[in-house]
């Protein structure tokens, strides 16, 4: 299923604040909402907005790392969530499909770092049948969340 970032915001949990990146499915009103890190967060909408910060981040170093080998990102897929023992969510898992000089060649990848470095090179996003399945949720949850660009670096 094809798929693109909605947006990155911040969830109040009774743990505190925790950003998620939220996942529009082509065709389908849910999304699929994936709880990353707050450098993550930021990373992924600093690449949505091209913003240019001067030294590259992680994200930025390791797409040039990539680059000047010849390589460069086909498209990232989300294509699983690992349950977790103790029944409270799971783990989203993720490849990220590379085409390189030696031909093509999958990574994996925690999802976080495949849609930053989707949002810096606008390679497509895939989520497959059964994680949207088993991750979808109701966008109007989501819609009425912070930006990550609004809110404080200080946690």
């Amino acid at each position: 299923m094809q798929a693109s970032i909605d947006a990155v915001r911040v969830a109040g949990t009774p743990q505190g604040p925790v950003p998620v990146v939220v996942l529009s499915v082509d065709g389908e009103d849910d999304v699929v909402p994936i709880f990353i890190g707050f450098n993550e967060a930021t990373s992924i909408a600093r690449g949505l907005e091209a913003e240019d910060i001067g030294r590259p981040l992680t994200h930025d170093l390791l797409l040039d790392v990539m680059e000047e080998l010849g390589s460069r990102i086909d498209h990232v897929v989300v294509n699983e969530i690992k349950e977790r023992s103790d029944g409270q969510g799971g783990t989203y898992i993720a490849d990220i499909h590379l085409a390189t000089p030696r031909g093509e060649t999958v990574i994996d990848a925690r999802p976080s770092d495949s849609l930053a470095l989707a949002a810096r090179t606008n390679a497509s996003i895939e989520i497959t049948d059964d994680v949207f399945e088993d991750g979808r949720d109701e966008r109007e949850k989501f819609d009425e969340l912070e930006d990550i660009r609004n809110v404080s670096g200080e946690r």
